[in-house]
């Protein structure tokens, strides 16, 4: 037992959060005491508590899939920098933030960005392998698990309407997130999670098309046909979980405050 506190206090003492990361956390946090209490126009406050919680969300995606990989054996993640949470360490901006952000701010789908690169060859094991690719769904599970259960308690009695707003649609982006990545797509890390069980044939023979196939994706995502099948089994699944999808709606329009 002292033995794996102490190999498990050994990989924490290299997590150490970035400034950026700070800010982004204390962004959230006060736009969203200024949505407790507001009045009147509360677009921007929405638009910054939404937007700063996807970001930290996506932050912490990147990093569980670093952090499961160092605890699975490859301490390359320590110098790459992710273990600090920085945004601009991942290995591309564009894919991990900029791209997931555009598509936010435009449909409302929570693109699941680029992985960190992870040397596969220092992990052994096929379980450890689905472990590391299942560690970055989970952070968004998470989430999401705490949104329900916020707003299936009584805990927003005495909030402003426009915080409980954000907070359902911040919840309704994490759930679509954590389905998302879950799919079995090449590149994304349902993918990933099932690939290391795959004949090695198949594996390379997919290979090339990786880097592509989460764009496909969302391309036909954004397909008026294929968008409203998509959201219809979201509000399916959404609904079960008693996430109001009134609630979610009035949240995206308050976020996108330039409409």
């Amino acid at each position: 037992m002292t033995d794996a506190w102490t190999r498990r206090g050994s990989h924490l003492r290299h997590v150490r959060p970035s400034p950026l990361f700070l800010a982004l956390v204390a962004v959230f946090g006060i736009s969203g005491a200024v949505l407790w209490n507001g009045s009147g126009d509360q677009e921007i406050p929405v638009f910054l508590f939404v937007m700063t919680g996807w970001l930290v969300s996506l932050c912490l995606h990147e990093f569980m899939h670093a952090f499961t990989a160092l605890r699975a054996g490859d301490t390359s993640v320590i110098d790459k920098g992710y273990l600090t949470l920085d945004p601009l360490k991942y290995s591309d901006p564009l894919f991990t933030f900029a791209i997931p952000t555009v598509f936010v701010l435009l449909g409302g789908i929570p693109l699941t960005g680029g992985a960190v690169w992870i040397e596969r060859g220092l992990i052994r094991g096929k379980a450890q392998h689905s472990l590391v690719s299942a560690s970055g769904p989970l952070v968004n599970i998470v989430f999401a698990g705490v949104g329900v259960a916020l707003i299936n308690s009584s805990v927003f009695d005495g909030s402003s309407p426009a915080f409980y707003a954000a907070v359902v649609f911040f919840t309704q982006l994490q759930i679509i997130a954590a389905v998302i990545n879950l799919l079995p797509v090449p590149g994304l890390d349902g993918y990933g999670i099932i690939e290391p069980w795959l004949p090695y044939d198949f594996r390379r023979s997919i290979a090339p098309f990786a880097p592509y196939a989460p764009l496909l994706l969302f391309g036909l995502l954004l397909t008026p046909e294929i968008n409203h099948w998509f959201f219809d089994q979201v509000h399916t699944l959404t609904n079960a979980l008693d996430v109001p999808d009134e609630w979610a709606s009035a949240g995206y329009r308050l976020f996108q405050f330039w409409k």
